[in-house]
């Protein structure tokens, strides 16, 4: 018995298969692609339902294949982020362009869901937008919100592992070391976030309730996140689903 729950649990999580795609292929569309479907099995199962079109945000959307994905299953899509990189067969009009550390977010409107993949940890006041999340949404409304926590083994993004060294000295080792460009920079588009104090600000938010939270690339360790302090090193990156009370 508890070797075939160990073979379900291994067949289902998706780390390892993202590892191995991106040794192989690096960070191709397909990676991307892969957790975009695992993210949307995972918001179905827990509740979202996908047998009426929903209108459906996504913030701080980069190259738009949360979005675009959503579009091809027959939602109203609509993109917003600082610039314009999404992939060129996604249409145009659908773009709305906003700086979502400082601009208000109520022109965008109110939505059944919002897909905020990878954006808080790149945010100077995420609690700023943390805060808003309730008058993007419809009553009853979703928000799928991940991000990768400081901590984790990829909280440094591209001079990983070094941030264990801190938000100073890891990326001044990494320079030394490997003597090539870094996309991030702490404190500049890269800060450093914790699950804790988010779920602490997010049970605050008097219009918006915690559905579920999991290790997004192996959600069906879903006991990991209660787990304090811990959690912030074995969670690689974290997802919360959110709805409007």
């Amino acid at each position: 018995m508890a070797s075939r729950i160990l073979s379900s649990i291994l067949h289902a999580v998706i780390l390892h298969k993202l590892v191995l795609h991106h040794a192989k292929h690096g960070y191709d569309h397909t990676f991307s692609m892969m957790q975009v479907d695992d993210a949307l099995e995972w918001l179905k199962r827990n509740g979202v339902d996908w047998s009426r079109p929903l209108r459906v945000l996504d913030l701080g959307c980069g190259s738009g294949t949360f979005g675009g994905a959503l579009l091809q299953r027959g939602c109203d899509v609509i993109f917003a982020d600082e610039g314009d990189w999404l992939e060129k067969d996604l249409p145009r009009t659908r773009f709305r362009k906003i700086n979502i550390d400082s601009d208000s977010l109520s022109p965008l409107g109110r939505f059944d869901l919002v897909v905020c993949s990878n954006v808080i940890e790149h945010l100077r006041h995420p609690t700023r937008l943390l805060a808003s999340l309730s008058s993007l949404l419809e009553p009853g409304g979703f928000v799928y919100l991940s991000w990768t926590n400081w901590l984790s083994p990829w909280g440094g993004h591209d001079f990983s592992p070094f941030h264990y060294l801190g938000p100073g000295l890891g990326p001044k080792v990494f320079d030394k070391l490997h003597k090539r460009p870094r996309l991030l920079k702490p404190y500049e588009n890269l800060f450093p976030t914790y699950i804790g104090s988010t779920l602490r600000f997010l049970r605050q938010q008097a219009g918006i309730e915690i559905v579920k939270l999991a290790p997004r690339y192996y959600t069906e360790l879903t006991w990991l996140m209660h787990l304090p302090i811990l959690r912030e090193f074995l969670a690689w990156n974290c997802v919360v689903l959110l709805r409007r009370r």
